[in-house]
């Protein structure tokens, strides 16, 4: 039998973040978290970012992407394609 790892303050609800892994409690999903990180931002710093979060959840946030990582690369990857059909379909909203 398989062991299913769970991470404190990480959710994942259908009608919340498009049922993205997010930070319970909040709408910022991980990838949130992750795109700073991936900036080169320490965890410290990202809570400048989100003031109301807290150390342990942006580790925990981080924690799961390491240990789902090419999900969440997949996540980046879906709202880049996302991005890209707004921009080609409203181009006068995009600066």
């Amino acid at each position: 039998m398989r062991t299913v790892a769970t991470y404190a303050h990480i959710v994942r609800k259908p009608r919340i973040c498009g049922g993205l892994p997010h930070i319970d409690g909040t709408r910022i999903r991980v990838m949130d978290v992750v795109a700073l990180h991936k900036r080169g931002l320490s965890p410290a710093e990202i809570l400048d970012s989100f003031e109301h979060l807290t150390l342990a959840q942006v580790h925990s946030a981080l924690a799961y992407y390491y240990d789902h990582e090419d999900e969440t690369e997949r996540d980046f990857e879906q709202a880049r394609r996302v991005a890209e059909r707004f921009r080609a379909k409203h181009p006068d909203l995009v600066r």
